[in-house]
């Protein structure tokens, strides 16, 4: 997989890149595991819009994706890595022993054919999935669990992917791709390898289009706006705002620190690197 340009025959190609998709093997979903995806525009039951810039783009369907990858001890085969449009990552589907069909996270290394289990006592192979407990430290993992049999909610996006640095008592270290190390219950489980699609984050957008195709809408600066809509509005002739960056609510919004969430503090063992 790699990135691809164009020759500039149009102002937006000059700076327009893609993914080749090499790695992938078919365009469509396998629909048994497909859903409709309901778009909301950005507002909530009262009509009002409550998270702006939202809306438009193209029509998605939801992928059923396997994070809990609780099917222990039965053996799957990858049958085909797919585009998944709900997440940067690549998504394989895998076709277990007992005829069952599901998705999972596509990592690095992982190809069709190649056979995969998750449980206790699985091999330290990538696109296995062990307890964090059976995992040796140092070894490089995905798609872990913040509590067990709950399924797995950090490392998740394309080209991710955290190691783990040691085990103490009831709790294994986990340094995440922020810098942050993490305190992780040992029983969470955790999948082998770094997440596929690598060079996700290398694309260039090269034009305001290709981010309405995603449902992202244009976003539009508050120190252009009245007094009335934004802090940073009105003034005589173009102005800098006249006060820190804050956001339409008044909240200061360059390094202010807005967690709170003190009750799980304890598991945090190093901040992430500024």
């Amino acid at each position: 997989m790699g990135i691809k340009t164009y020759r500039p025959i149009t102002p937006s190609l000059r700076f327009k890149t893609t993914l080749t998709n090499d790695e992938l093997t078919t365009d469509k979903p396998h629909k048994p595991l497909t859903r409709i995806k309901v778009r909301t525009g950005g507002r909530r039951n009262a009509g009002d819009i409550t998270i702006w810039h939202r809306g438009g783009g193209h029509k998605r369907k939801l992928r059923a994706i396997d994070f809990k990858r609780d099917k222990a001890g039965v053996p799957a085969t990858v049958v085909s890595i797919e585009y998944d449009p709900n997440r940067s990552a690549r998504i394989a589907l895998l076709a277990y022993a007992d005829g069952e069909k599901r998705y999972i996270l596509h990592p690095v290394g992982l190809n069709v054919g190649q056979k995969i289990v998750s449980g206790a006592e699985a091999d330290i192979l990538v696109g296995n999935a062990l307890p964090l407990k059976n995992i040796p430290a140092g070894t490089t993992i995905h798609n872990i669990e913040l509590k067990p049999g709950k399924g797995a909610q950090m490392v998740r996006s394309a080209g991710g992917s955290a190691q783990l640095v040691a085990k103490e008592a009831e709790y294994a270290l986990v340094k995440l791709p922020s810098g942050e190390t993490r305190k992780v219950l040992i029983d969470c489980m955790a999948t082998i390898g770094q997440i596929g699609n690598v060079d996700h984050e290398n694309v260039a957008i090269g034009k305001a289009g290709r981010n309405i195709w995603l449902g992202k809408k244009p976003v539009n600066r508050g120190v252009a706006m009245n007094p009335v809509d934004h802090p940073h509005g009105g003034g005589e002739g173009k102005t800098s705002g006249g006060r820190h960056p804050v956001t339409p609510w008044g909240q200061p919004t360059r390094g202010y620190k807005t967690r709170n969430n003190k009750r799980t503090d304890k598991f945090i063992v190093s901040r992430r690197q500024k």
